[in-house]
């Protein structure tokens, strides 16, 4: 894999610590500030995410309040939204509360690329999480290697088959993301020829994923495997295949190294063989970084030094290593 993502994450996490030392603030008294601290108005920022509807999600939320919890001198605004209008609507007002910054992880890119455009032009800070607008507007656009995640998922999948099977695939909601993962993965399978049998929207859903599981499985009498690509939707795909008492037949890759589903991979069960890691903790990033870029008063000088784009590495997760990535007091 190309470790440059690794890099360009090290400098700006390194650039964070800097910020939140003092290190970002002009050396000595000569260059003094024109605004003390003490006077400078208080910063204010808005934290926009998707409601907690399912485990992925539930993450975000608990990171986000995690990090914003270590800033206390930061006015906060923070909203959860079931649907883009909602997100909209929560950025619009956070828009007339006047914030100095926003943090947005998309409900879906297209809806929201309109807003985060708006806010851009208003001289509004933003940091992009997840999933990415369909315009370069963001400050900071920060995201998980999503090729990697459908890519690698693919390649364990075709080795663990022997090259040839036939196999479902569930897609997620609409957005960079989904996109980036789906066509990565497609990619590696029609290369070694596994047949895929039907792709269906299962919406990084647990309940959405079972119905469509249902619906595969009453349409292929046989199914060798599943590409779930979440683990929320593994474990929907999970429960409609041991309800239809064909548990022994096929087997599971889900994706987001949820601890339920890493302690089935770490106990060698055979459903679920692998996972790939997309932590949730990156909305916590995301909320450094906005605070790092913005807090000291050096927005311009600090972008000199921060990437616009940072990738994080996706791991594969085996019976081998999972103990590294099961943490069974995390909310996800």
């Amino acid at each position: 894999m190309n470790r440059m993502p690794r890099v360009l994450m090290m400098a700006a996490l390194t650039l964070v610590l800097a910020a939140l030392a003092g290190c970002g603030r002009a050396p000595g008294p000569a260059a003094a500030p024109a605004t003390a601290p003490s006077e400078r108005p208080r910063l204010r920022l808005g934290v926009s995410v998707p409601a907690a509807d399912h485990g992925w999600t539930a993450g975000v939320d608990w990171w986000a309040k995690r990090a914003m919890a270590l800033y206390p001198e930061v006015e906060w605004v923070y909203a959860t939204a079931v649907s883009p209008d909602k997100q909209i609507g929560d950025i619009e007002d956070m828009m007339t509360q006047k914030v100095d910054g926003l943090v947005i992880l998309a409900t879906e890119s297209e809806p929201l690329t309109d807003v985060a455009e708006r806010a851009h032009q208003r001289g509004i800070y933003i940091v992009n999480v997840d999933r990415g607008f369909h315009k370069p507007v963001a400050d900071i656009f920060l995201e998980g290697d999503n090729v990697a995640f459908g890519r690698q998922a693919a390649e364990y999948m075709v080795a663990r088959l022997g090259g040839k099977g036939r196999i479902v695939i569930l897609r997620g909601i609409p957005c960079t993301v989904d996109t980036s993962r789906y066509e990565a993965a497609m990619k590696v399978f029609q290369a070694a020829g596994i047949e895929v049998l039907g792709t269906l929207p299962g919406k990084w859903n647990r309940e959405e994923a079972l119905k469509c599981m249902q619906v595969f499985l009453a349409q292929h009498p046989k199914i060798d495997a599943v590409w779930a690509a979440d683990d929320d939707m593994a474990l929907g795909c999970e429960q409609a295949i041991r309800e239809a008492g064909r548990a022994g037949e096929m087997w599971i890759f889900g994706g987001a190294g949820m601890k339920d589903v890493v302690k089935k991979v770490m106990d060698r069960d055979p459903m679920f063989p692998a996972d790939v890691t997309y932590s949730p903790n990156m909305i916590a990033a995301g909320v450094h970084l906005a605070v790092a870029s913005l807090r000291d008063g050096h927005r311009a000088k600090v972008s000199e030094f921060m990437p616009r784009h940072i990738v994080i590495d996706c791991e594969l997760i085996t019976p081998e290593n999972a103990a590294r990535y099961y943490f069974p007091d995390a909310v996800y």
